[in-house]
């Protein structure tokens, strides 16, 4: 496929990393930034630990766990087991190749790096082409709003296995942040063809990036078009909460939901095959719709889907 022009994708999660890869594989990397939500991140055991930048890094690189969703394939554990026997924390489960990488980037920036040259490092020596860059370089922490009281992302994500009811977020330290360098220059840029919102979580792996002070903003006054991917299928997530956190919030649970959260940002609307009824809904809202399978088992299905979006911007 001969495309021209740039296009940005804002991710997070195993859905957007699955779509990340898949666009990596059918744009050259002068044509795609991939920016990763860091609202996620947090400091465990002194580390810094950035579980969407990783996810989407190791996927980038193929060295990501698709058995499991997270991580790095052929992990090994030793770490952990002697971390248990010692009593220390095992909530957050850290394996052996990937604490290295936690490892490295907590030494690069306490060095002096920022997130975005100590991530730019990490994909060099993992044969990443492709520019992935966090949101900002500056720390913003998401909080879950919820009927017990408001708890840091990981501890309502890993620690209490989602369980608690969710009532809203908060994305602490968003509005003294600064969108990252890159992010700010392909947004100028007179290349650009188009933003994609991959199929992430709409509360907590895309609404932290458009928390960032005048980014919403920019997005919705911009000529080209943003286009978003649903995370849900037949009002079903493939994996996390989005679907859980629209019932507890009293929202549609489908992708009709989806697009009403994206409602004065987002120009065109994906949606799966399953929801082909949705369509008609999704479009008096203003969207353009495009009915696709979304479904991404195989790295065939995450091209086909990445051609798919790359031929509707082009």
């Amino acid at each position: 496929m001969k495309t021209e022009g740039k296009f940005i994708a804002l991710t997070g999660g195993v859905g957007g990393a699955k779509l990340a890869s898949g666009l990596a594989a059918v744009l050259a990397p002068e044509q795609l930034l991939i920016v990763a939500n860091t609202g996620d991140d947090f400091e465990h055991l002194g580390l810094t630990i950035c579980p969407d930048l990783d996810s989407v890094m190791y996927a980038l690189a193929g060295i990501n766990d698709s058995r499991r969703g997270w991580g790095v394939k052929h992990e090994s554990w030793q770490f952990l087991d002697a971390l248990k026997q010692l009593n220390g924390e095992t909530w957050f489960q850290l394996g052996d190749r990937d604490l290295a990488t936690h490892v490295m980037r907590t030494h690069m920036m306490a060095g002096g790096s920022s997130l975005s040259q100590a991530t730019l490092r990490l994909t060099e020596a993992l044969g990443v082409r492709h520019r992935l860059v966090p949101m900002s370089d500056q720390t913003i922490r998401t909080f879950v709003k919820t009927a017990q009281g408001e708890l840091p992302f990981q501890q309502y994500f890993v620690a209490q296995r989602c369980e608690p009811v969710v009532t809203g977020f908060h994305f602490d330290g968003a509005e003294q942040a600064g969108v990252q360098a890159d992010l700010a220059r392909w947004l100028g840029d007179e290349q650009l063809c188009g933003v994609i919102i991959c199929p992430s979580n709409p509360f907590v792996s895309v609404d932290p990036i458009l928390a960032l002070p005048g980014l919403r903003t920019t997005l919705a006054a911009m000529e080209i078009p943003v286009l978003a991917v649903s995370p849900l299928i037949a009002g079903r997530t493939i994996k996390g909460p989005a679907a859980k956190m629209m019932a507890e919030l009293d929202m549609p649970r489908d992708s009709l939901g989806v697009a009403q959260h994206y409602l004065g940002l987002v120009t065109q609307f994906v949606l799966d095959e399953a929801d082909a009824a949705l369509a008609p809904a999704i479009q008096a809202l203003g969207m353009q719709t495009l009915v696709t399978p979304t479904l991404m088992r195989t790295a065939r299905d995450r091209q086909a889907l990445a051609h798919t979006l790359v031929d509707a911007l082009s």
